[in-house]
């Protein structure tokens, strides 16, 4: 089990990568993006790694672009996210039961993290699940987290496939549902809907509990 750092270097070319877009942007956040929420919710929410002009700039996974916005609506239309829209790590907006990390930390080249680059940060992932409560849902947003969350437990990928609003009960108690990535591609091309997304949610709320409001 491995406790989040944002000095992380783990990964050779990642870090070299965070170097140059750190001197390109010296504004942004440009470094290993810690995960947003409780620890103990009964929801997490994994994605692939932060994009370069959404989370790798703001800090906060899906904030900043367009990969946010059918899941921060979403989330807010079933109770777990005080606000539609997330803008910034200063914008107020509170996760209520929930919490959102990704399967790698760091913005990879061209959106791609190496399956080494996976295998490394997957540390940082099965400490996250481990601290969740029984009973929890984890939600894999796309093939690769499905993957990582699988990897996390030592669990054979070949056990548990991945498909839109597939459910997998879980050793330990846990329910892993998975949904297309909710990226600009899918949900402009509509792989991806928003009643697509919503009934993946349905799901969730049918084997955990609601989040107080």
């Amino acid at each position: 089990m491995r406790k989040f750092s944002e000095d992380c270097r783990a990964c050779p070319r990642l870090a070299k990568h965070l170097d140059s877009v750190r001197r390109e942007y010296p504004a942004y956040h440009a470094r290993p993006v810690a995960p947003f929420g409780n620890g103990q919710a009964r929801l997490l929410i994994v994605g692939l790694a932060p994009g370069m002009h959404g989370a790798n700039r703001t800090g906060r996974p899906f904030t900043g672009d367009y990969a946010g916005v059918l899941l921060y609506d979403t989330l807010h239309r079933y109770g777990y996210s005080s606000h539609p829209v997330s803008v910034g790590k200063r914008d107020g907006l509170k996760l209520r039961d929930c919490r959102i990390t990704n399967a790698v930390k760091c913005l990879p080249p061209a959106n791609k993290p190496l399956p080494d680059e996976v295998r490394r940060c997957n540390g940082y992932l099965a400490a996250e699940i481990a601290a969740l409560p029984a009973g929890a849902a984890i939600l894999a947003l796309g093939t690769i987290a499905h993957q990582a969350v699988l990897k996390a437990l030592d669990l054979r990928q070949s056990t548990y496939r991945f498909s839109h609003d597939a459910r997998h009960v879980l050793p330990g108690g846990w329910v892993l549902h998975d949904s297309y990535h909710c990226s600009r591609y899918n949900t402009q091309t509509k792989r991806l809907t928003p009643a697509m997304f919503r009934q993946v949610f349905d799901s969730i709320q049918e084997t955990s509990r609601r989040p107080s409001r």
